[in-house]
């Protein structure tokens, strides 16, 4: 497993910041398509190229960003294995699950598969955001071959499989767990980007100033 080795693999955001307000369903708020993100990916990452490939890692750190930003969370990890499989892993406060009402499915499928959706469109769950607001981790679910979830979340731990954007099954439930936070791994798909390959000095370059600037 390649790591980027510290201070690169880990964004610590250690101050913590008033907590804004409790983050759950009813901060989602969903304004639709993934068809078009594959047409046109360029149009959400601007390439296909090297760019492309590490603007997919931006979007997913830039949400749990957002959670240290709110104060929900003050560890990030950033792993990018031989395979080429990414995940990103944060202990914040995990992407809502329970039954979206507008949607009829769970939140974290939402959000996951319906483009400008998310708590970033709510004025007070999130003071300060990044990235695609609400569009970026849609898109790279859409962009990936696999991706899967994992969310610590009011004393459970649930996980989804996606492929090429589609839920495979129904969110599970897989036990207890005392831990709280989002974990996302996904494979980046060859059908749009062809050779995969990142850029670790780049990578390791943006993670570093992201770390300098959420730091005490």
């Amino acid at each position: 497993m390649k790591r980027l080795s510290p201070p690169f693999d880990r964004i610590m955001a250690q101050s913590k910041p008033t907590v804004v307000q409790e983050y759950d369903e009813q901060q989602i708020k969903v304004l639709k398509d993934l068809e078009a993100v594959r047409l046109r990916p360029g149009m959400y990452i601007g390439s296909t190229g090297p760019e492309g490939l590490l603007h997919l890692i931006y979007e997913v750190v830039d949400n749990s960003i957002d959670e240290a930003m709110a104060g929900r969370c003050d560890e990030i990890e950033v792993t990018v294995h031989p395979d080429n499989r990414v995940t990103i892993k944060d202990n914040g406060s995990g992407i809502p699950v329970g039954i979206h009402k507008e949607e009829g499915v769970s939140t974290l499928q939402v959000v996951l598969t319906v483009l400008h959706a998310g708590g970033k469109f709510d004025n007070e769950a999130y003071k300060v955001s990044g990235g695609l607001h609400g569009v970026g981790v849609s898109v790279v679910n859409a962009l990936s071959e696999v991706l899967d979830v994992w969310v610590h979340r009011g004393g459970k731990q649930y996980y989804q499989r996606y492929v090429r954007g589609i839920p495979q099954a129904d969110l599970e439930v897989l036990g207890d767990t005392e831990e709280t936070g989002t974990t996302i791994t996904f494979m980046a798909d060859t059908e749009i980007f062809g050779e995969i390959q990142y850029d670790f000095n780049t990578l390791n370059l943006r993670l570093r100033e992201l770390a300098y600037l959420i730091r005490d």
